[in-house]
């Protein structure tokens, strides 16, 4: 079991954006994480990456607090936040050194080869094409082989053929570690998850495996969420 998360809430103010909320993920898996925008797909992503506390109940990251032990849980988890946050004055090679230098990671031209950066590492980052920064942004996730690989929309505003590109490598990396992705792209979910949790309204209304079929996940989406 890489994560488990147990009745976990959390609020802003007056307002509770997760009801008691619980699932566990295991080493191998890919999940789709789906949901109307606010449903807390990434206030969820948020508290297991450690940016947030809870309200109430536990997460556990391969036996780690996200809070209260922060900088290891940062040697394990790779998260690639919806609006990616690069430093656009830097050139992607020098922002890739820096990334590795904070992680202590020695060597990642492999990840470069995979994801596809190897013509753009002497650009500036504010010049590339928003599929570009997205996998400059993958890349820094990736660094380390973290066990737990959190996306947030990673593949939004993307063309087909860059969607199709990060969808690979996001199957590549599973073969290993594990991966939560959300998205509103639902042919996505068919094409690479293995397992779908669907969050409405703060609480989990599915878990569980991938249903089979073209737009069968449309289907049970659309079952669940009223």
């Amino acid at each position: 079991m890489i994560l488990s998360v147990r009745g976990v809430s959390k609020s802003f103010g007056s307002k509770t954006v997760l009801h008691s909320i619980s699932f566990n993920v295991k080493r191998g898996e890919i999940i789709g994480f789906l949901g109307l925008n606010g449903a807390g797909k990434t206030t969820t992503m948020r508290l297991i990456a450690g940016f947030l506390k809870t309200h109430t109940g536990s997460i556990v990251l391969c036996g780690l607090d996200p809070v209260f032990q922060r900088k290891a849980v940062s040697q394990i988890t790779g998260y690639l936040p919806e609006n990616n946050p690069l430093y656009g004055d830097m050139k992607v090679r020098e922002y890739l050194d820096f990334v590795a230098s904070i992680k202590g990671v020695k060597e990642y031209d492999s990840l470069v080869r995979t994801v596809g950066v190897r013509d753009v590492l002497k650009s500036k980052i504010e010049t590339l094409s928003r599929g570009y920064k997205q996998r400059v942004g993958l890349i820094a996730a990736m660094m380390g082989e973290p066990d737990l690989l959190i996306l947030d929309e990673p593949t939004s505003g993307l063309d087909p053929i860059e969607q199709g590109k990060i969808k690979e490598v996001i199957k590549k990396f599973s073969k290993k570690n594990s991966v939560i992705f959300s998205t509103h792209i639902l042919s996505e979910v068919e094409d690479i998850a293995s397992r779908i949790i669907i969050l409405n309204k703060g609480k989990i209304v599915f878990d569980g495996k991938k249903p089979r079929g073209k737009g069968s996940v449309e289907k049970l989406f659309k079952r669940v969420v009223k």
